[in-house]
């Protein structure tokens, strides 16, 4: 038989299968071969997860795709250029395709590459966003991710994804820009409008006082995860006392807290970040400074909950030393990462002590950059 017919006998079903690995511009390709795999092509499970990556300035393939089949999608995830400003016009041609039609669409998540030009803030992008919350055709987003999405996000734009979305679960707003505009009042009101979110991640700066009080609530549903950033201006704003993490510890024994501290973040505030009854599956110290007390905190208050570590800091023998006492006693570790040369000793510990350990850095000589992990299978 001819491989042309082998494939024309292939159940549907299966090629629905195989195309829902492709690429979008594959998709539309694949569509475009004969009947039997636009049918095919055509089926909903091929969209449900479907993710546009925009590196090309010519992408008008993708674009007929998604116009077409967009009512089909779920999970949309766009990966593009940010440098180029006919790919931006297409994301914007995308998100407000969204906000005129009516589709599907569960989770969202934008993610930028290329270099960020010069005066360029991202407002087509926010607004094309602002348009989709205040459609009418009726939304239902469970999963918003704007990690990877570094334009500078406000009050108002997390009150209308708020106001829009009453049933989202997740929402990742801690975008690493320079500026914080989303302040503790917003994720009040965030808290209040969708009660069924469960993971949140946010700037240390959008936490208060309130809005734990308003995660501790009796009738709040369980919250599972924090993912907070901490930037410069977390010196400027009063820290979470112990008493609030022990009240939501205890109204949500399921939290975990994911910590990434960034190095513009004064060395005398770190200790006053940091509490002891904080439940941290990750902690990332990314300060470039002598860190050897914060480890020995870390080693005393987190070790029945730490999974994964990541140190920028300064080699010394104390350095070593506390790594050591560390590996013997968080033993959940999974992943440990530390960016400064380590005695072999160091190694011999974690290897030794944290049996689920999966990548490690650890170098005894120093590298070129990036240092790449060791993955143990």
């Amino acid at each position: 038989m001819p491989i042309l017919d082998r494939w024309n006998v292939i159940p549907e079903e299966i090629l629905s299968h195989i195309f829902c690995y492709l690429p979008l511009k594959d998709r539309h390709t694949a569509f475009q071969v004969c009947r039997h795999w636009a049918v095919a092509v055509s089926a909903s499970s091929v969209w449900n997860f479907t993710e546009v990556s925009f590196k090309d300035e010519d992408e008008e393939g993708t674009l007929q795709s998604l116009h077409q089949f967009l009512n089909l999608i779920k999970h949309l995830k766009i990966v593009f250029d940010q440098s180029k400003e006919v790919i931006r016009r297409n994301v914007s041609q995308i998100l407000d395709m969204l906000a005129q039609r009516s589709h599907r669409l569960q989770a969202l998540c934008i993610a930028c590459t290329g270099e960020n030009p010069y005066f360029y803030a991202g407002q087509d992008i926010l607004q094309s966003i602002r348009n989709i919350c205040r459609s009418e055709t009726k939304i239902n987003l469970q999963k918003i991710d704007f990690r990877r999405m570094p334009f500078t996000l406000d009050d108002g734009i997390v009150e209308l994804i708020a106001s829009s979305s009453p049933n989202l679960r997740t929402l990742f707003i801690n975008n690493r820009t320079l500026v914080c505009n989303v302040k503790p009042e917003a994720i009040v009101k965030l808290l209040r409008a969708c009660p069924k979110l469960s993971t949140l991640g946010v700037y240390y700066a959008s936490l208060s006082e309130d809005v734990f009080l308003e995660l501790v609530r009796p009738n709040r549903e369980p919250f599972s995860c924090l993912d907070i950033f901490c930037e410069r201006l977390d010196k400027y704003i009063p820290v979470i006392t112990e008493e609030l993490w022990a009240a939501v510890s205890e109204r949500h024994p399921q939290l975990y807290v994911e910590l990434e501290l960034e190095h513009t973040v004064p060395a005398w505030k770190i200790p006053r970040i940091l509490k002891p009854n904080i439940p941290v599956t990750t902690l990332q110290l990314n300060t470039f400074t002598y860190m050897v007390n914060q480890v020995r905190f870390v080693t005393s208050n987190y070790s029945r909950s730490l999974e994964r570590l990541v140190l920028h800091t300064t080699t010394s023998d104390d350095l070593d030393f506390s790594l050591i006492d560390l590996a013997k006693k968080c033993v959940r570790l999974k992943e440990v990462h530390c960016y400064c040369t380590v005695s072999q000793a160091v190694i011999e510990a974690f290897l030794s002590h944290c049996p689920d350990l999966k990548r490690f850095t650890l170098k005894i000589t120093k590298e070129r950059h990036p240092w790449q992990p060791v993955i143990i299978s």
